[in-house]
């Protein structure tokens, strides 16, 4: 009877072992394989394995737009040859919306096959020739709905000939171009160059950093490895910390081009081929270098609330884009002042540029910062004749509203404290103690601790309202003043914009409220005379000609139509700033300059 027992119980323990080892062997598990047999023809080809997977049917997912990039780009639309296997067996596999396909697995081992045309050289998109390719994850690789928090392999075949791989995923040890990313938001944000690039290299704080230099250029190695060390050093200075063990920066040199997109241990940047030559060009570059390594932190781990997790289905809503961006755009600029690739001098103009931008746009007293940031999915990326008017950039309006921000706090502490200790102080609370994102209100208690007052005057007036501020009052603290040299001119304007690319002068924008608008001027007007006398240039530069009130005849052709508007030239409104340095600065304004500009 006891050994009966026992046998019995040995059996019930075996069933159980047998079942965990059925159920570890059966945990759902994704793997990649991306190819490009063909790249003259512009496709990547994708095998997506899903086993271990439950139920008769799994949904895969398509994102239709890409972090960093806030507007609906339908992927999806690229996608085509999509087919999907157990075994050797083609099951059914149907479209269900436009980003989702449901595959009848039957409970079993599913894979999937589709293409995906690449043919958009952007930071946002993907793009492949016979001479490279380049991927942004969120435009190529699908996942099984609800399990984007699973780990996934991805095994890159480049094609014949192409020898190089360059990423910011953790490579499988002993696999060859075969990586591994911890959940789907990892892969999605990790760019992948692929092709017979040169690859550049240096250590930043002790960790390294690649370059990944895609087309001929005139840039020198050794120098420009150098220049990037001391960006990123300097920036890393903000926040004490690199919040990983690898970083990468694929560079697209190409016959035009700029712009970058930030992502988790990586960025893609284009530059100009030529950029590398000329001083002005140079720092530019240098500047978006510093733009993009600043976002390692701000957005990719100190973000908005709404900006992670990631619904890659629809817009992710946030008005704190400008922190995310315009605070980026601000500190880029600092970090080129205090990395001493940027003078004083050029610093004060940079300055004095960015608030005459600002405040020369007439959508800078429509649409505040906050609701700039919220409206980024219909309107950033998308603008018109009118946007001028309408819009304004939280980049612009951003970085401003830092620089106001980081007075304020100088001022308070009497220049023991400045912006970037608030930033790291809510990197720290946000990120490194709690890993989520910051709230609205949160993010102004965290500016509030180190102004040491409440700060809703502030916010209501220049975050969500559009009122003026008082630069001057602000610039104050470290001894800036702004000065407006069209301050008592008395010129006329017409308030158009004027194109003579076609080689006929046609209107492109109308400026509101201005002489043209009053007058109904339209964009797409071709102006073929004044008083009388034909142009064929921009007549703009006709205007000084006249006096303010003068009354000038337009010959306009409007769709074929020719008409005779009278127009009566108001005075120039616009703003023109130059920063200087009061002389001599107070000691309390010494302090603050130099906690501000100086490398820590």
């Amino acid at each position: 009877m006891q050994k009966t027992i026992q046998s019995w119980a040995f059996g019930v323990l075996l069933l159980l072992a047998m079942a965990l080892s059925s159920s570890a062997v059966a945990a759902p598990s994704i793997s990649y394989r991306l190819s490009m047999p063909q790249p003259h023809t512009h496709y990547f080809e994708v095998e997506m394995r899903l086993a271990g997977f439950k139920g008769k049917n799994q949904e895969v997912t398509m994102p239709v737009w890409a972090p960093g990039s806030y507007l609906i780009r339908e992927f999806p639309k690229d996608v085509e040859a999509f087919q999907a296997f157990v075994g050797n067996t083609a099951v059914k596999a149907e479209k269900t919306d436009k980003n989702t396909w449901r595959v009848a697995t039957g409970g079993k081992d599913v894979t999937v096959k589709y293409k995906v045309y690449a043919y958009e050289l952007s930071v946002r998109t993907s793009f492949i020739d016979a001479s490279h390719g380049y991927l942004n994850g969120t435009s190529v690789f699908m996942y099984p709905e609800g399990h984007k928090d699973l780990p996934s392999t991805l095994t890159v075949v480049p094609f014949k000939g192409w020898s190089k791989v360059s990423t910011g995923l953790p490579q499988v040890s002993g696999q060859p171009f075969t990586y591994r990313a911890q959940n789907y938001d990892v892969l999605a944000d990790s760019p992948i160059e692929i092709g017979n690039h040169e690859i550049l290299s240096f250590e930043s704080n002790g960790v390294k950093h690649e370059v990944a230099m895609y087309g001929e250029a005139n840039y020198d190695p050794k120098k420009l490895t150098a220049d990037m060390k001391r960006v990123t050093e300097e920036a890393t200075k903000v926040f004490g910390e690199l919040p990983f063990n690898y970083y990468l920066f694929i560079v697209h040199n190409l016959a035009s081009g700029g712009g970058g997109l930030e992502h988790l241990n990586s960025t893609t940047l284009h530059a100009t081929r030529t950029a590398y030559g000329s001083e002005r060009t140079y720092e530019g570059f240098l500047n978006l270098v510093a733009h993009e390594y600043f976002h390692l932190w701000n957005v990719k781990r100190l973000r908005p609330i709404a900006l992670g997790p990631f619904d890659y289905n629809q817009e992710n809503y946030s008005r704190m884009l400008w922190v995310s961006e315009g605070f980026t755009t601000y500190y880029a600029d600092l970090i080129m002042r205090r990395a001493g690739f940027t003078s004083e001098r050029e610093h004060l103009d940079r300055i004095a540029s960015s608030i005459t931008s600002v405040e020369n746009t007439p959508g800078n007293k429509v649409v505040s910062a906050a609701q700039s940031s919220f409206d980024a999915w219909i309107k950033q990326y998308r603008p018109d004749e009118n946007s001028y008017n309408t819009h304004l950039s939280y980049y612009s309006k951003g970085a401003l509203l830092g620089m106001l921000l980081d007075m304020e706090i100088l001022r308070a502490t009497n220049g023991t404290k400045s912006l970037d200790d608030a930033m790291k102080a809510l990197y720290d609370q946000y990120y490194k103690k709690q890993n989520r994102g910051f709230t609205d209100k949160e993010f102004q208690q965290g500016i509030e601790k180190f102004t040491g007052k409440l700060m809703d005057e502030f916010f209501q007036k220049y975050v969500y309202g559009v009122e003026t501020p008082d630069y001057n009052s602000f610039l104050s603290t470290v001894g800036i003043t702004l000065t407006d040299v069209n301050k008592g001119t008395n010129q006329p304007l017409l308030g158009a914009g004027i194109s003579t690319a076609s080689g006929r002068p046609i209107v492109t924008t109308v400026t509101r409220n201005g002489s043209a608008w009053q007058a109904g001027l339209n964009v797409n007007d071709e102006i073929i005379g004044i008083n009388g006398y034909r142009v064929s240039d921009d007549i703009n530069k006709s205007i000084p000609a006249y006096a303010v009130g003068d009354i000038v005849e337009l010959v306009v052709s409007r769709a074929g139509q020719l008409m005779i508007l009278p127009v009566t030239l108001l005075k120039d409104q616009t703003l023109r700033y130059q920063a200087s340095m009061v002389n001599p600065l107070t000691e309390a304004q010494k302090k603050n300059y130099l906690k501000w500009v100086s490398s820590k």
